[in-house]
């Protein structure tokens, strides 16, 4: 199990976290989904889906839910 974590500008409120969490935790190959102080770690199974598939997907969801990347990093 591999992990990634990307920090976005601002903490998110419960409800965009949950959101972000039930719209990933759906994806196969996704194991586990920490949304905690402006930082989320998500935990996957590469050989269900990739790393770049993960941090593109990531990226958009939380953009649309009105937040900005500042940056992600593997673990």
């Amino acid at each position: 199990m591999e992990k990634v974590a990307i920090r976005v500008q601002k903490e998110f409120c419960d409800e965009c976290a949950l959101a972000l969490r039930r719209f990933l935790g759906r994806m196969d190959g996704i194991d586990a989904i920490d949304v905690e102080r402006g930082t989320i770690v998500i935990s996957f199974d590469t050989a269900k889906i990739g790393e770049e598939d993960i941090l593109k997907i990531t990226r958009e969801s939380i953009e649309k839910l009105g937040y900005k990347v500042s940056s992600s990093a593997t673990d």
